[in-house]
């Protein structure tokens, strides 16, 4: 495994703030963590977009944007419209909730479909689309058909999971993705990152993003408590 220095992995970032009891001051004090230490986004709930923006003004951190979030059983045109909003307030990447129960009834075109209506919104301004699949309700074979609808669909980036359903990334996880669609879409391990090896065994295997929510622990080389 090639060395990675702590500038490297915070780059690959997208630093969470999604917990429901987090307040005002909470995404302030997250911003000013984020600036200072160099990661990539920070992904923060859209009631906190406007916030986020102007707290990381004149930074190189993006802000990124839940959307659908977290079951991802919203109408297409409400994510679509979540999407529009958010970008419109700053976001520069949307990381969408596929509708789980549509893919795991076998309503794969509902499914191409929801994930597109986000692409038609985001792709015109620039911005990013990365679809969280929620990876612990599916198995290997499935996690494999929903990177190829997020491919067909648009979408820019593969996503492990929200943080808050069953499981978290895995490495197996992470190889179906990386052997699927990698080198054409990103993929983005997400949900049970709390330590550096962790990390960087992410990103040795080919992950391109990190969905952190304990970033300054997993950069000092620490093990964070917690579950996401």
């Amino acid at each position: 495994m090639k060395p990675y220095t702590v500038a490297e992995v915070a780059a690959t970032i997208d630093h969470a703030v999604l917990k429901p009891n987090f307040t005002a001051a909470d995404v302030e004090k997250h911003a000013a963590m984020c600036k200072a230490r160099g990661v990539k986004s920070m992904c923060v709930r859209p009631c906190d977009v406007v916030l986020a923006a102007k707290c990381l003004a004149g930074s190189d951190v993006l802000v990124s944007v839940v959307v659908g979030f977290p079951h991802g059983h919203h109408r297409p045109e409400v994510k679509a419209l979540e999407g529009e909003l958010a970008i419109r307030d700053g976001a520069r990447e949307l990381d969408m909730v596929m509708n789980i129960g549509r893919f795991l009834g076998g309503d794969f075109d509902a499914v191409r479909a929801d994930v597109a209506a986000v692409v038609a919104v985001a792709r015109p301004q620039g911005v990013l689309v990365k679809v969280i699949q929620e990876s612990g309700y599916l198995s290997l074979e499935q996690v494999a058909q929903a990177c190829r609808i997020s491919e067909e669909a648009g979408a820019d980036f593969v996503k492990t999971s929200t943080g808050f359903g069953p499981g978290s990334a895995t490495p197996e996880i992470i190889e179906v993705m990386i052997k699927t669609v990698g080198g054409r879409l990103g993929v983005k391990p997400s949900g049970g990152i709390r330590d550096w090896a962790t990390a960087v065994g992410y990103l040795a295997q080919g992950a391109t993003r990190l969905g952190v929510g304990s970033t300054e622990a997993v950069l000092d080389g620490g093990a964070a408590s917690g579950t996401y």
